[in-house]
């Protein structure tokens, strides 16, 4: 069974940091592309970042281009989300989620973890 465990939320001032990790386990993840979404009170669920396992192609949405960056480590099956120069708007429930080679959507989620950023 594919299991995707995100760590690393909190709280945290704006201007500040906080690095979210995703475990992932149950499989090989080699052709898998992996992503992050967020999903603020109120709002729909949103795309921020993926990588695709196998090559490390990154992709990003346009708000959080230049102070997130995702990253993975072959070795310990984990991607991480490095958010920098955090802002009140970043505030959300961020989820990991993994692509199931072959499939058009991401198929295997997360718990979430919260990060919440104050003014």
């Amino acid at each position: 069974q594919v299991q995707l465990v995100e760590s690393g939320g909190g709280l945290v001032q704006a201007g500040g940091s906080l690095r979210l990790s995703c475990a992932a386990s149950g499989r090989t993840f080699s052709s898998y592309l992996m992503g992050w979404f967020r999903q603020a009170p109120g709002k729909e669920r949103e795309f921020v970042a993926a990588i695709s396992w196998s090559d490390g192609s990154t992709y990003y949405t346009n708000s959080v281009r230049g102070r997130f960056t995702i990253s993975r480590d072959n070795a310990k099956n984990t991607v991480y989300l490095q958010m920098n120069s955090l802002k009140p708007e970043d505030t959300a429930l961020y989820y990991c989620a993994a692509q199931t080679p072959g499939r058009v959507q991401y198929d295997v989620w997360g718990q979430g973890t919260q990060v919440t950023v104050s003014s």
